[in-house]
């Protein structure tokens, strides 16, 4: 089963995308009061404990794209 997760946001670079899941990495300085950089990594880490997958497809200035797979 698939899980699609979108929007129509500002998108992510590619360095973007290869260390969302990092501990402590914000991919917009400009907000770095807002958070500390451990949503995208528990997320990861409890969907890893699940036997899920999570995939990222994003495009500067059109969105990003989540797809989460959950096994049957």
């Amino acid at each position: 089963m698939c899980v699609t997760i979108s929007d129509n946001g500002i998108g992510m670079s590619k360095e973007v995308q290869d260390r969302i899941f990092d501990k402590f990495y914000q991919g917009d300085n400009s907000r770095n009061l807002q958070g500390n950089g451990l949503g995208m990594t528990l997320v990861k880490k409890i969907l890893d404990l699940c036997k899920c997958e999570i995939t990222i497809q994003s495009n500067i200035n059109k969105g990003t794209t989540f797809n989460v797979y959950l096994p049957i």
